[in-house]
């Protein structure tokens, strides 16, 4: 259904006098329409948009019986549900009194019939009989937009631009792509925008930043990324510190089109808006392109240090890092700028994750009770969930697996989501303490539950790898390729295993190539890939790959290899100083602690 606005106040209290009026004068009312002309008079009309002339009240002289008779006639019969005679009724009385309150009236109620053709033609009416009407072009273009009329699209577009001040104009621009998201073939629209904002497209400065923006956003719609990529080098070449062309630069990025971030990367070196290099931050974060999304991190803190979600964000990538002092550190500004803040939903939210936050950090540090504290803080919103899988971790890390399990299974289950949820939760409690076979078991149900789910059947392959059922993963992993070939934790996954296990190497070699094609910045199939080299003999290679992946993400298991490799190479003191850097706070790491003994290293 088409949005509308509602009739205003005027009509009603138009409709109000002439029923007032009627319940006095009947049965005479009818056939004294001079007696209405002094109170409908006195209506005022709706206020008129500046620079535009007024609504034309309806004249005393015109308000005759029968004009009265088709008003009340109009309105009785569309609420006994003759929507069609109703509507007629009124779009006549509307001709006869060039009164834009009837139009509007006629328009609505063919809307709500939704009688398309109807309401067009008593919008077109309308606009015929104010041409200067910016309500009538708005619905105009409305409807024919609903109707999917886009050859008809670009006079009452091109109006309503030309009416609007040049300051409100990239305001409009911008939203132009949202009104035609109903229009089914993209392509069409996006050539039928660009004819129509000619007059923008060949100018320099805001409006034409952002016609090229919206002009570049429906190519996007069409999928054709390349057009798309070309609107936006053009409006950012007619303003450079434009936010649009950014946006769609960022929205380009999110598809695939790595080439737009030469735009981003311009954009950001003249005055950006904090919150769009913010959405540059989350997204390198996506990519798991970690160093160069903590520089973006420390400038927004930089320019707009009121913004939680960036001292959030910096926090959550240093504890990462196990940098837990500068994690604490950026979770206390941020605690201290929110309470400065007015209170809102967005700020309480923020304040529960950087509660939650904490107490990871502190359950990673073996402070239980510290981490029950912070999570004692969380009593509401979508973070309570989060909450109490923490304190069912931290039950089942203190040796209370049944009370752990107890409390994730006595969470509301109102839903078949919900209940998924809970399980999920409950399977990775049973994951962190290594109880692998009940793990296994209650994933075993869930995928029974959701066989088709690609995550989950991937969830019970991990399971059987801990359990040394390698057969069993092999063939659920290869079944989830099969289903899906792009899922590339899967393809990483099958690769790592048979390297680990030192099985065709070369197929091996080639599901992780697979794998970080298509995650390019990964840094655990990078160390995948680095392993498989090691594997295969190739020292060289194996260090370059693990090096990068280990300044990707400083991770235990990253380390663990690395450390393999520069050991193997005669480097002992360089593996000694990586592991030493996570023995600390991973030493019950499998993989590190496997790795130390195996090779008789002594830190």
């Amino acid at each position: 259904m088409l949005p509308r606005r509602a009739v205003g106040m005027d009509y009603y209290g138009l409709m109000l006098h002439i029923l007032r009026i009627l319940a006095a004068c009947l049965p005479g009312a009818l056939a004294a329409g001079s007696s209405l002309a002094a109170p409908l008079a006195t209506q005022p009309s709706p206020a008129a948009p500046d620079g535009l002339a007024a609504s034309t009240p309806i004249a005393p002289a015109l308000l005759d019986a029968t004009l009265f008779y088709e008003i009340l006639l109009g309105e009785i019969v569309t609420r006994e549900g003759d929507i069609a005679s109703g509507y007629a009724l009124l779009l006549e009385a509307a001709r006869r009194s060039n009164d834009e309150r009837l139009f509007q009236r006629a328009t609505d109620i063919a809307l709500q019939a939704r009688a398309g053709d109807q309401a067009l033609a008593a919008a077109q009416a309308w606009k015929q009989a104010q041409p200067r009407s910016i309500d009538a072009n708005r619905y105009l273009l409305q409807i024919l937009i609903a109707l999917n009329r886009v050859d008809d699209i670009p006079a009452p577009l091109r109006e309503m631009l030309d009416n609007a001040p040049e300051a409100d104009k990239p305001g409009l621009l911008l939203a132009v792509p949202q009104l035609l998201r109903r229009v089914p073939d993209k392509a069409q629209a996006a050539r039928m925008l660009e004819a129509a904002l000619a007059p923008e497209l060949n100018a320099q400065g805001a409006a034409a930043a952002a016609a090229w923006t919206a002009v570049g956003r429906l190519r996007l719609q069409a999928q054709d990324n390349s057009a798309a990529l070309e609107a936006a080098r053009k409006g950012q070449a007619a303003q450079l510190q434009a936010d649009g062309p950014a946006v769609l630069a960022l929205e380009l990025m999110e598809t695939g089109t790595a080439s737009a971030e030469e735009l981003i990367t311009a954009y950001l070196q003249h005055q950006p808006s904090p919150e769009l290099r913010m959405a540059y931050a989350r997204l390198l974060l996506e990519q798991q392109r970690y160093p160069e999304a903590r520089i973006q991190l420390k400038a927004v803190t930089t320019e707009k240090p009121d913004l939680p979600q960036a001292w959030l964000a910096q926090a959550a990538l240093q504890a990462q890092d196990n940098q837990y002092e500068a994690a604490e550190s950026s979770l206390a500004e941020l605690v201290r700028r929110v309470r400065s803040l007015p209170d809102s939903d967005a700020h309480r939210a923020s304040l529960n994750q950087a509660y939650l936050l904490y107490a990871q950090m502190a359950e990673k540090r073996g402070d239980f009770a510290g981490a029950e504290q912070w999570l004692q803080r969380i009593d509401a919103g979508q973070e309570l969930f989060s909450a109490q899988t923490r304190r069912a971790s931290l039950l089942a890390r203190q040796g209370k697996l049944k009370e752990a399990r107890a409390l994730l299974q006595s969470l509301p289950a109102n839903s078949d989501e919900s209940r998924r949820l809970n399980q999920q939760a409950e399977v990775q409690v049973l994951r962190d303490v290594r109880a692998y076979r009940e793990a296994y078991a209650l994933q075993e149900k869930l995928v029974a539950t959701y066989p088709d789910d690609d995550d989950l059947e991937y969830e019970l392959a991990m399971l059987a790898d801990r359990l040394g059922r390698y057969d069993q993963m092999e063939r659920m992993l290869r079944k989830v390729i099969a289903r899906n070939p792009s899922y590339h934790h899967a393809l990483n996954a099958l690769g790592y295993s048979l390297a680990d296990r030192r099985l065709k190497l070369d197929e091996a070699k080639l599901l992780i190539e697979r794998a970080l094609s298509l995650a390019p910045n990964d840094p655990y199939i990078t160390d995948s890939l680095g392993w498989v080299e090691y594997r295969q003999g190739n020292l060289s290679q194996a260090r370059q790959l693990l090096e990068r992946a280990y300044r990707l993400r400083p991770d235990v298991e990253i380390a663990a290899h690395l450390g393999e490799v520069l050991w193997v190479l005669g480097e002992k003191e360089a593996a000694r100083a990586i592991w030493k850097e996570h023995v600390r706070g991973s030493a019950d790491n499998e993989v590190l602690r496997e790795t130390l003994k195996r090779l008789g290293a002594r830190l």
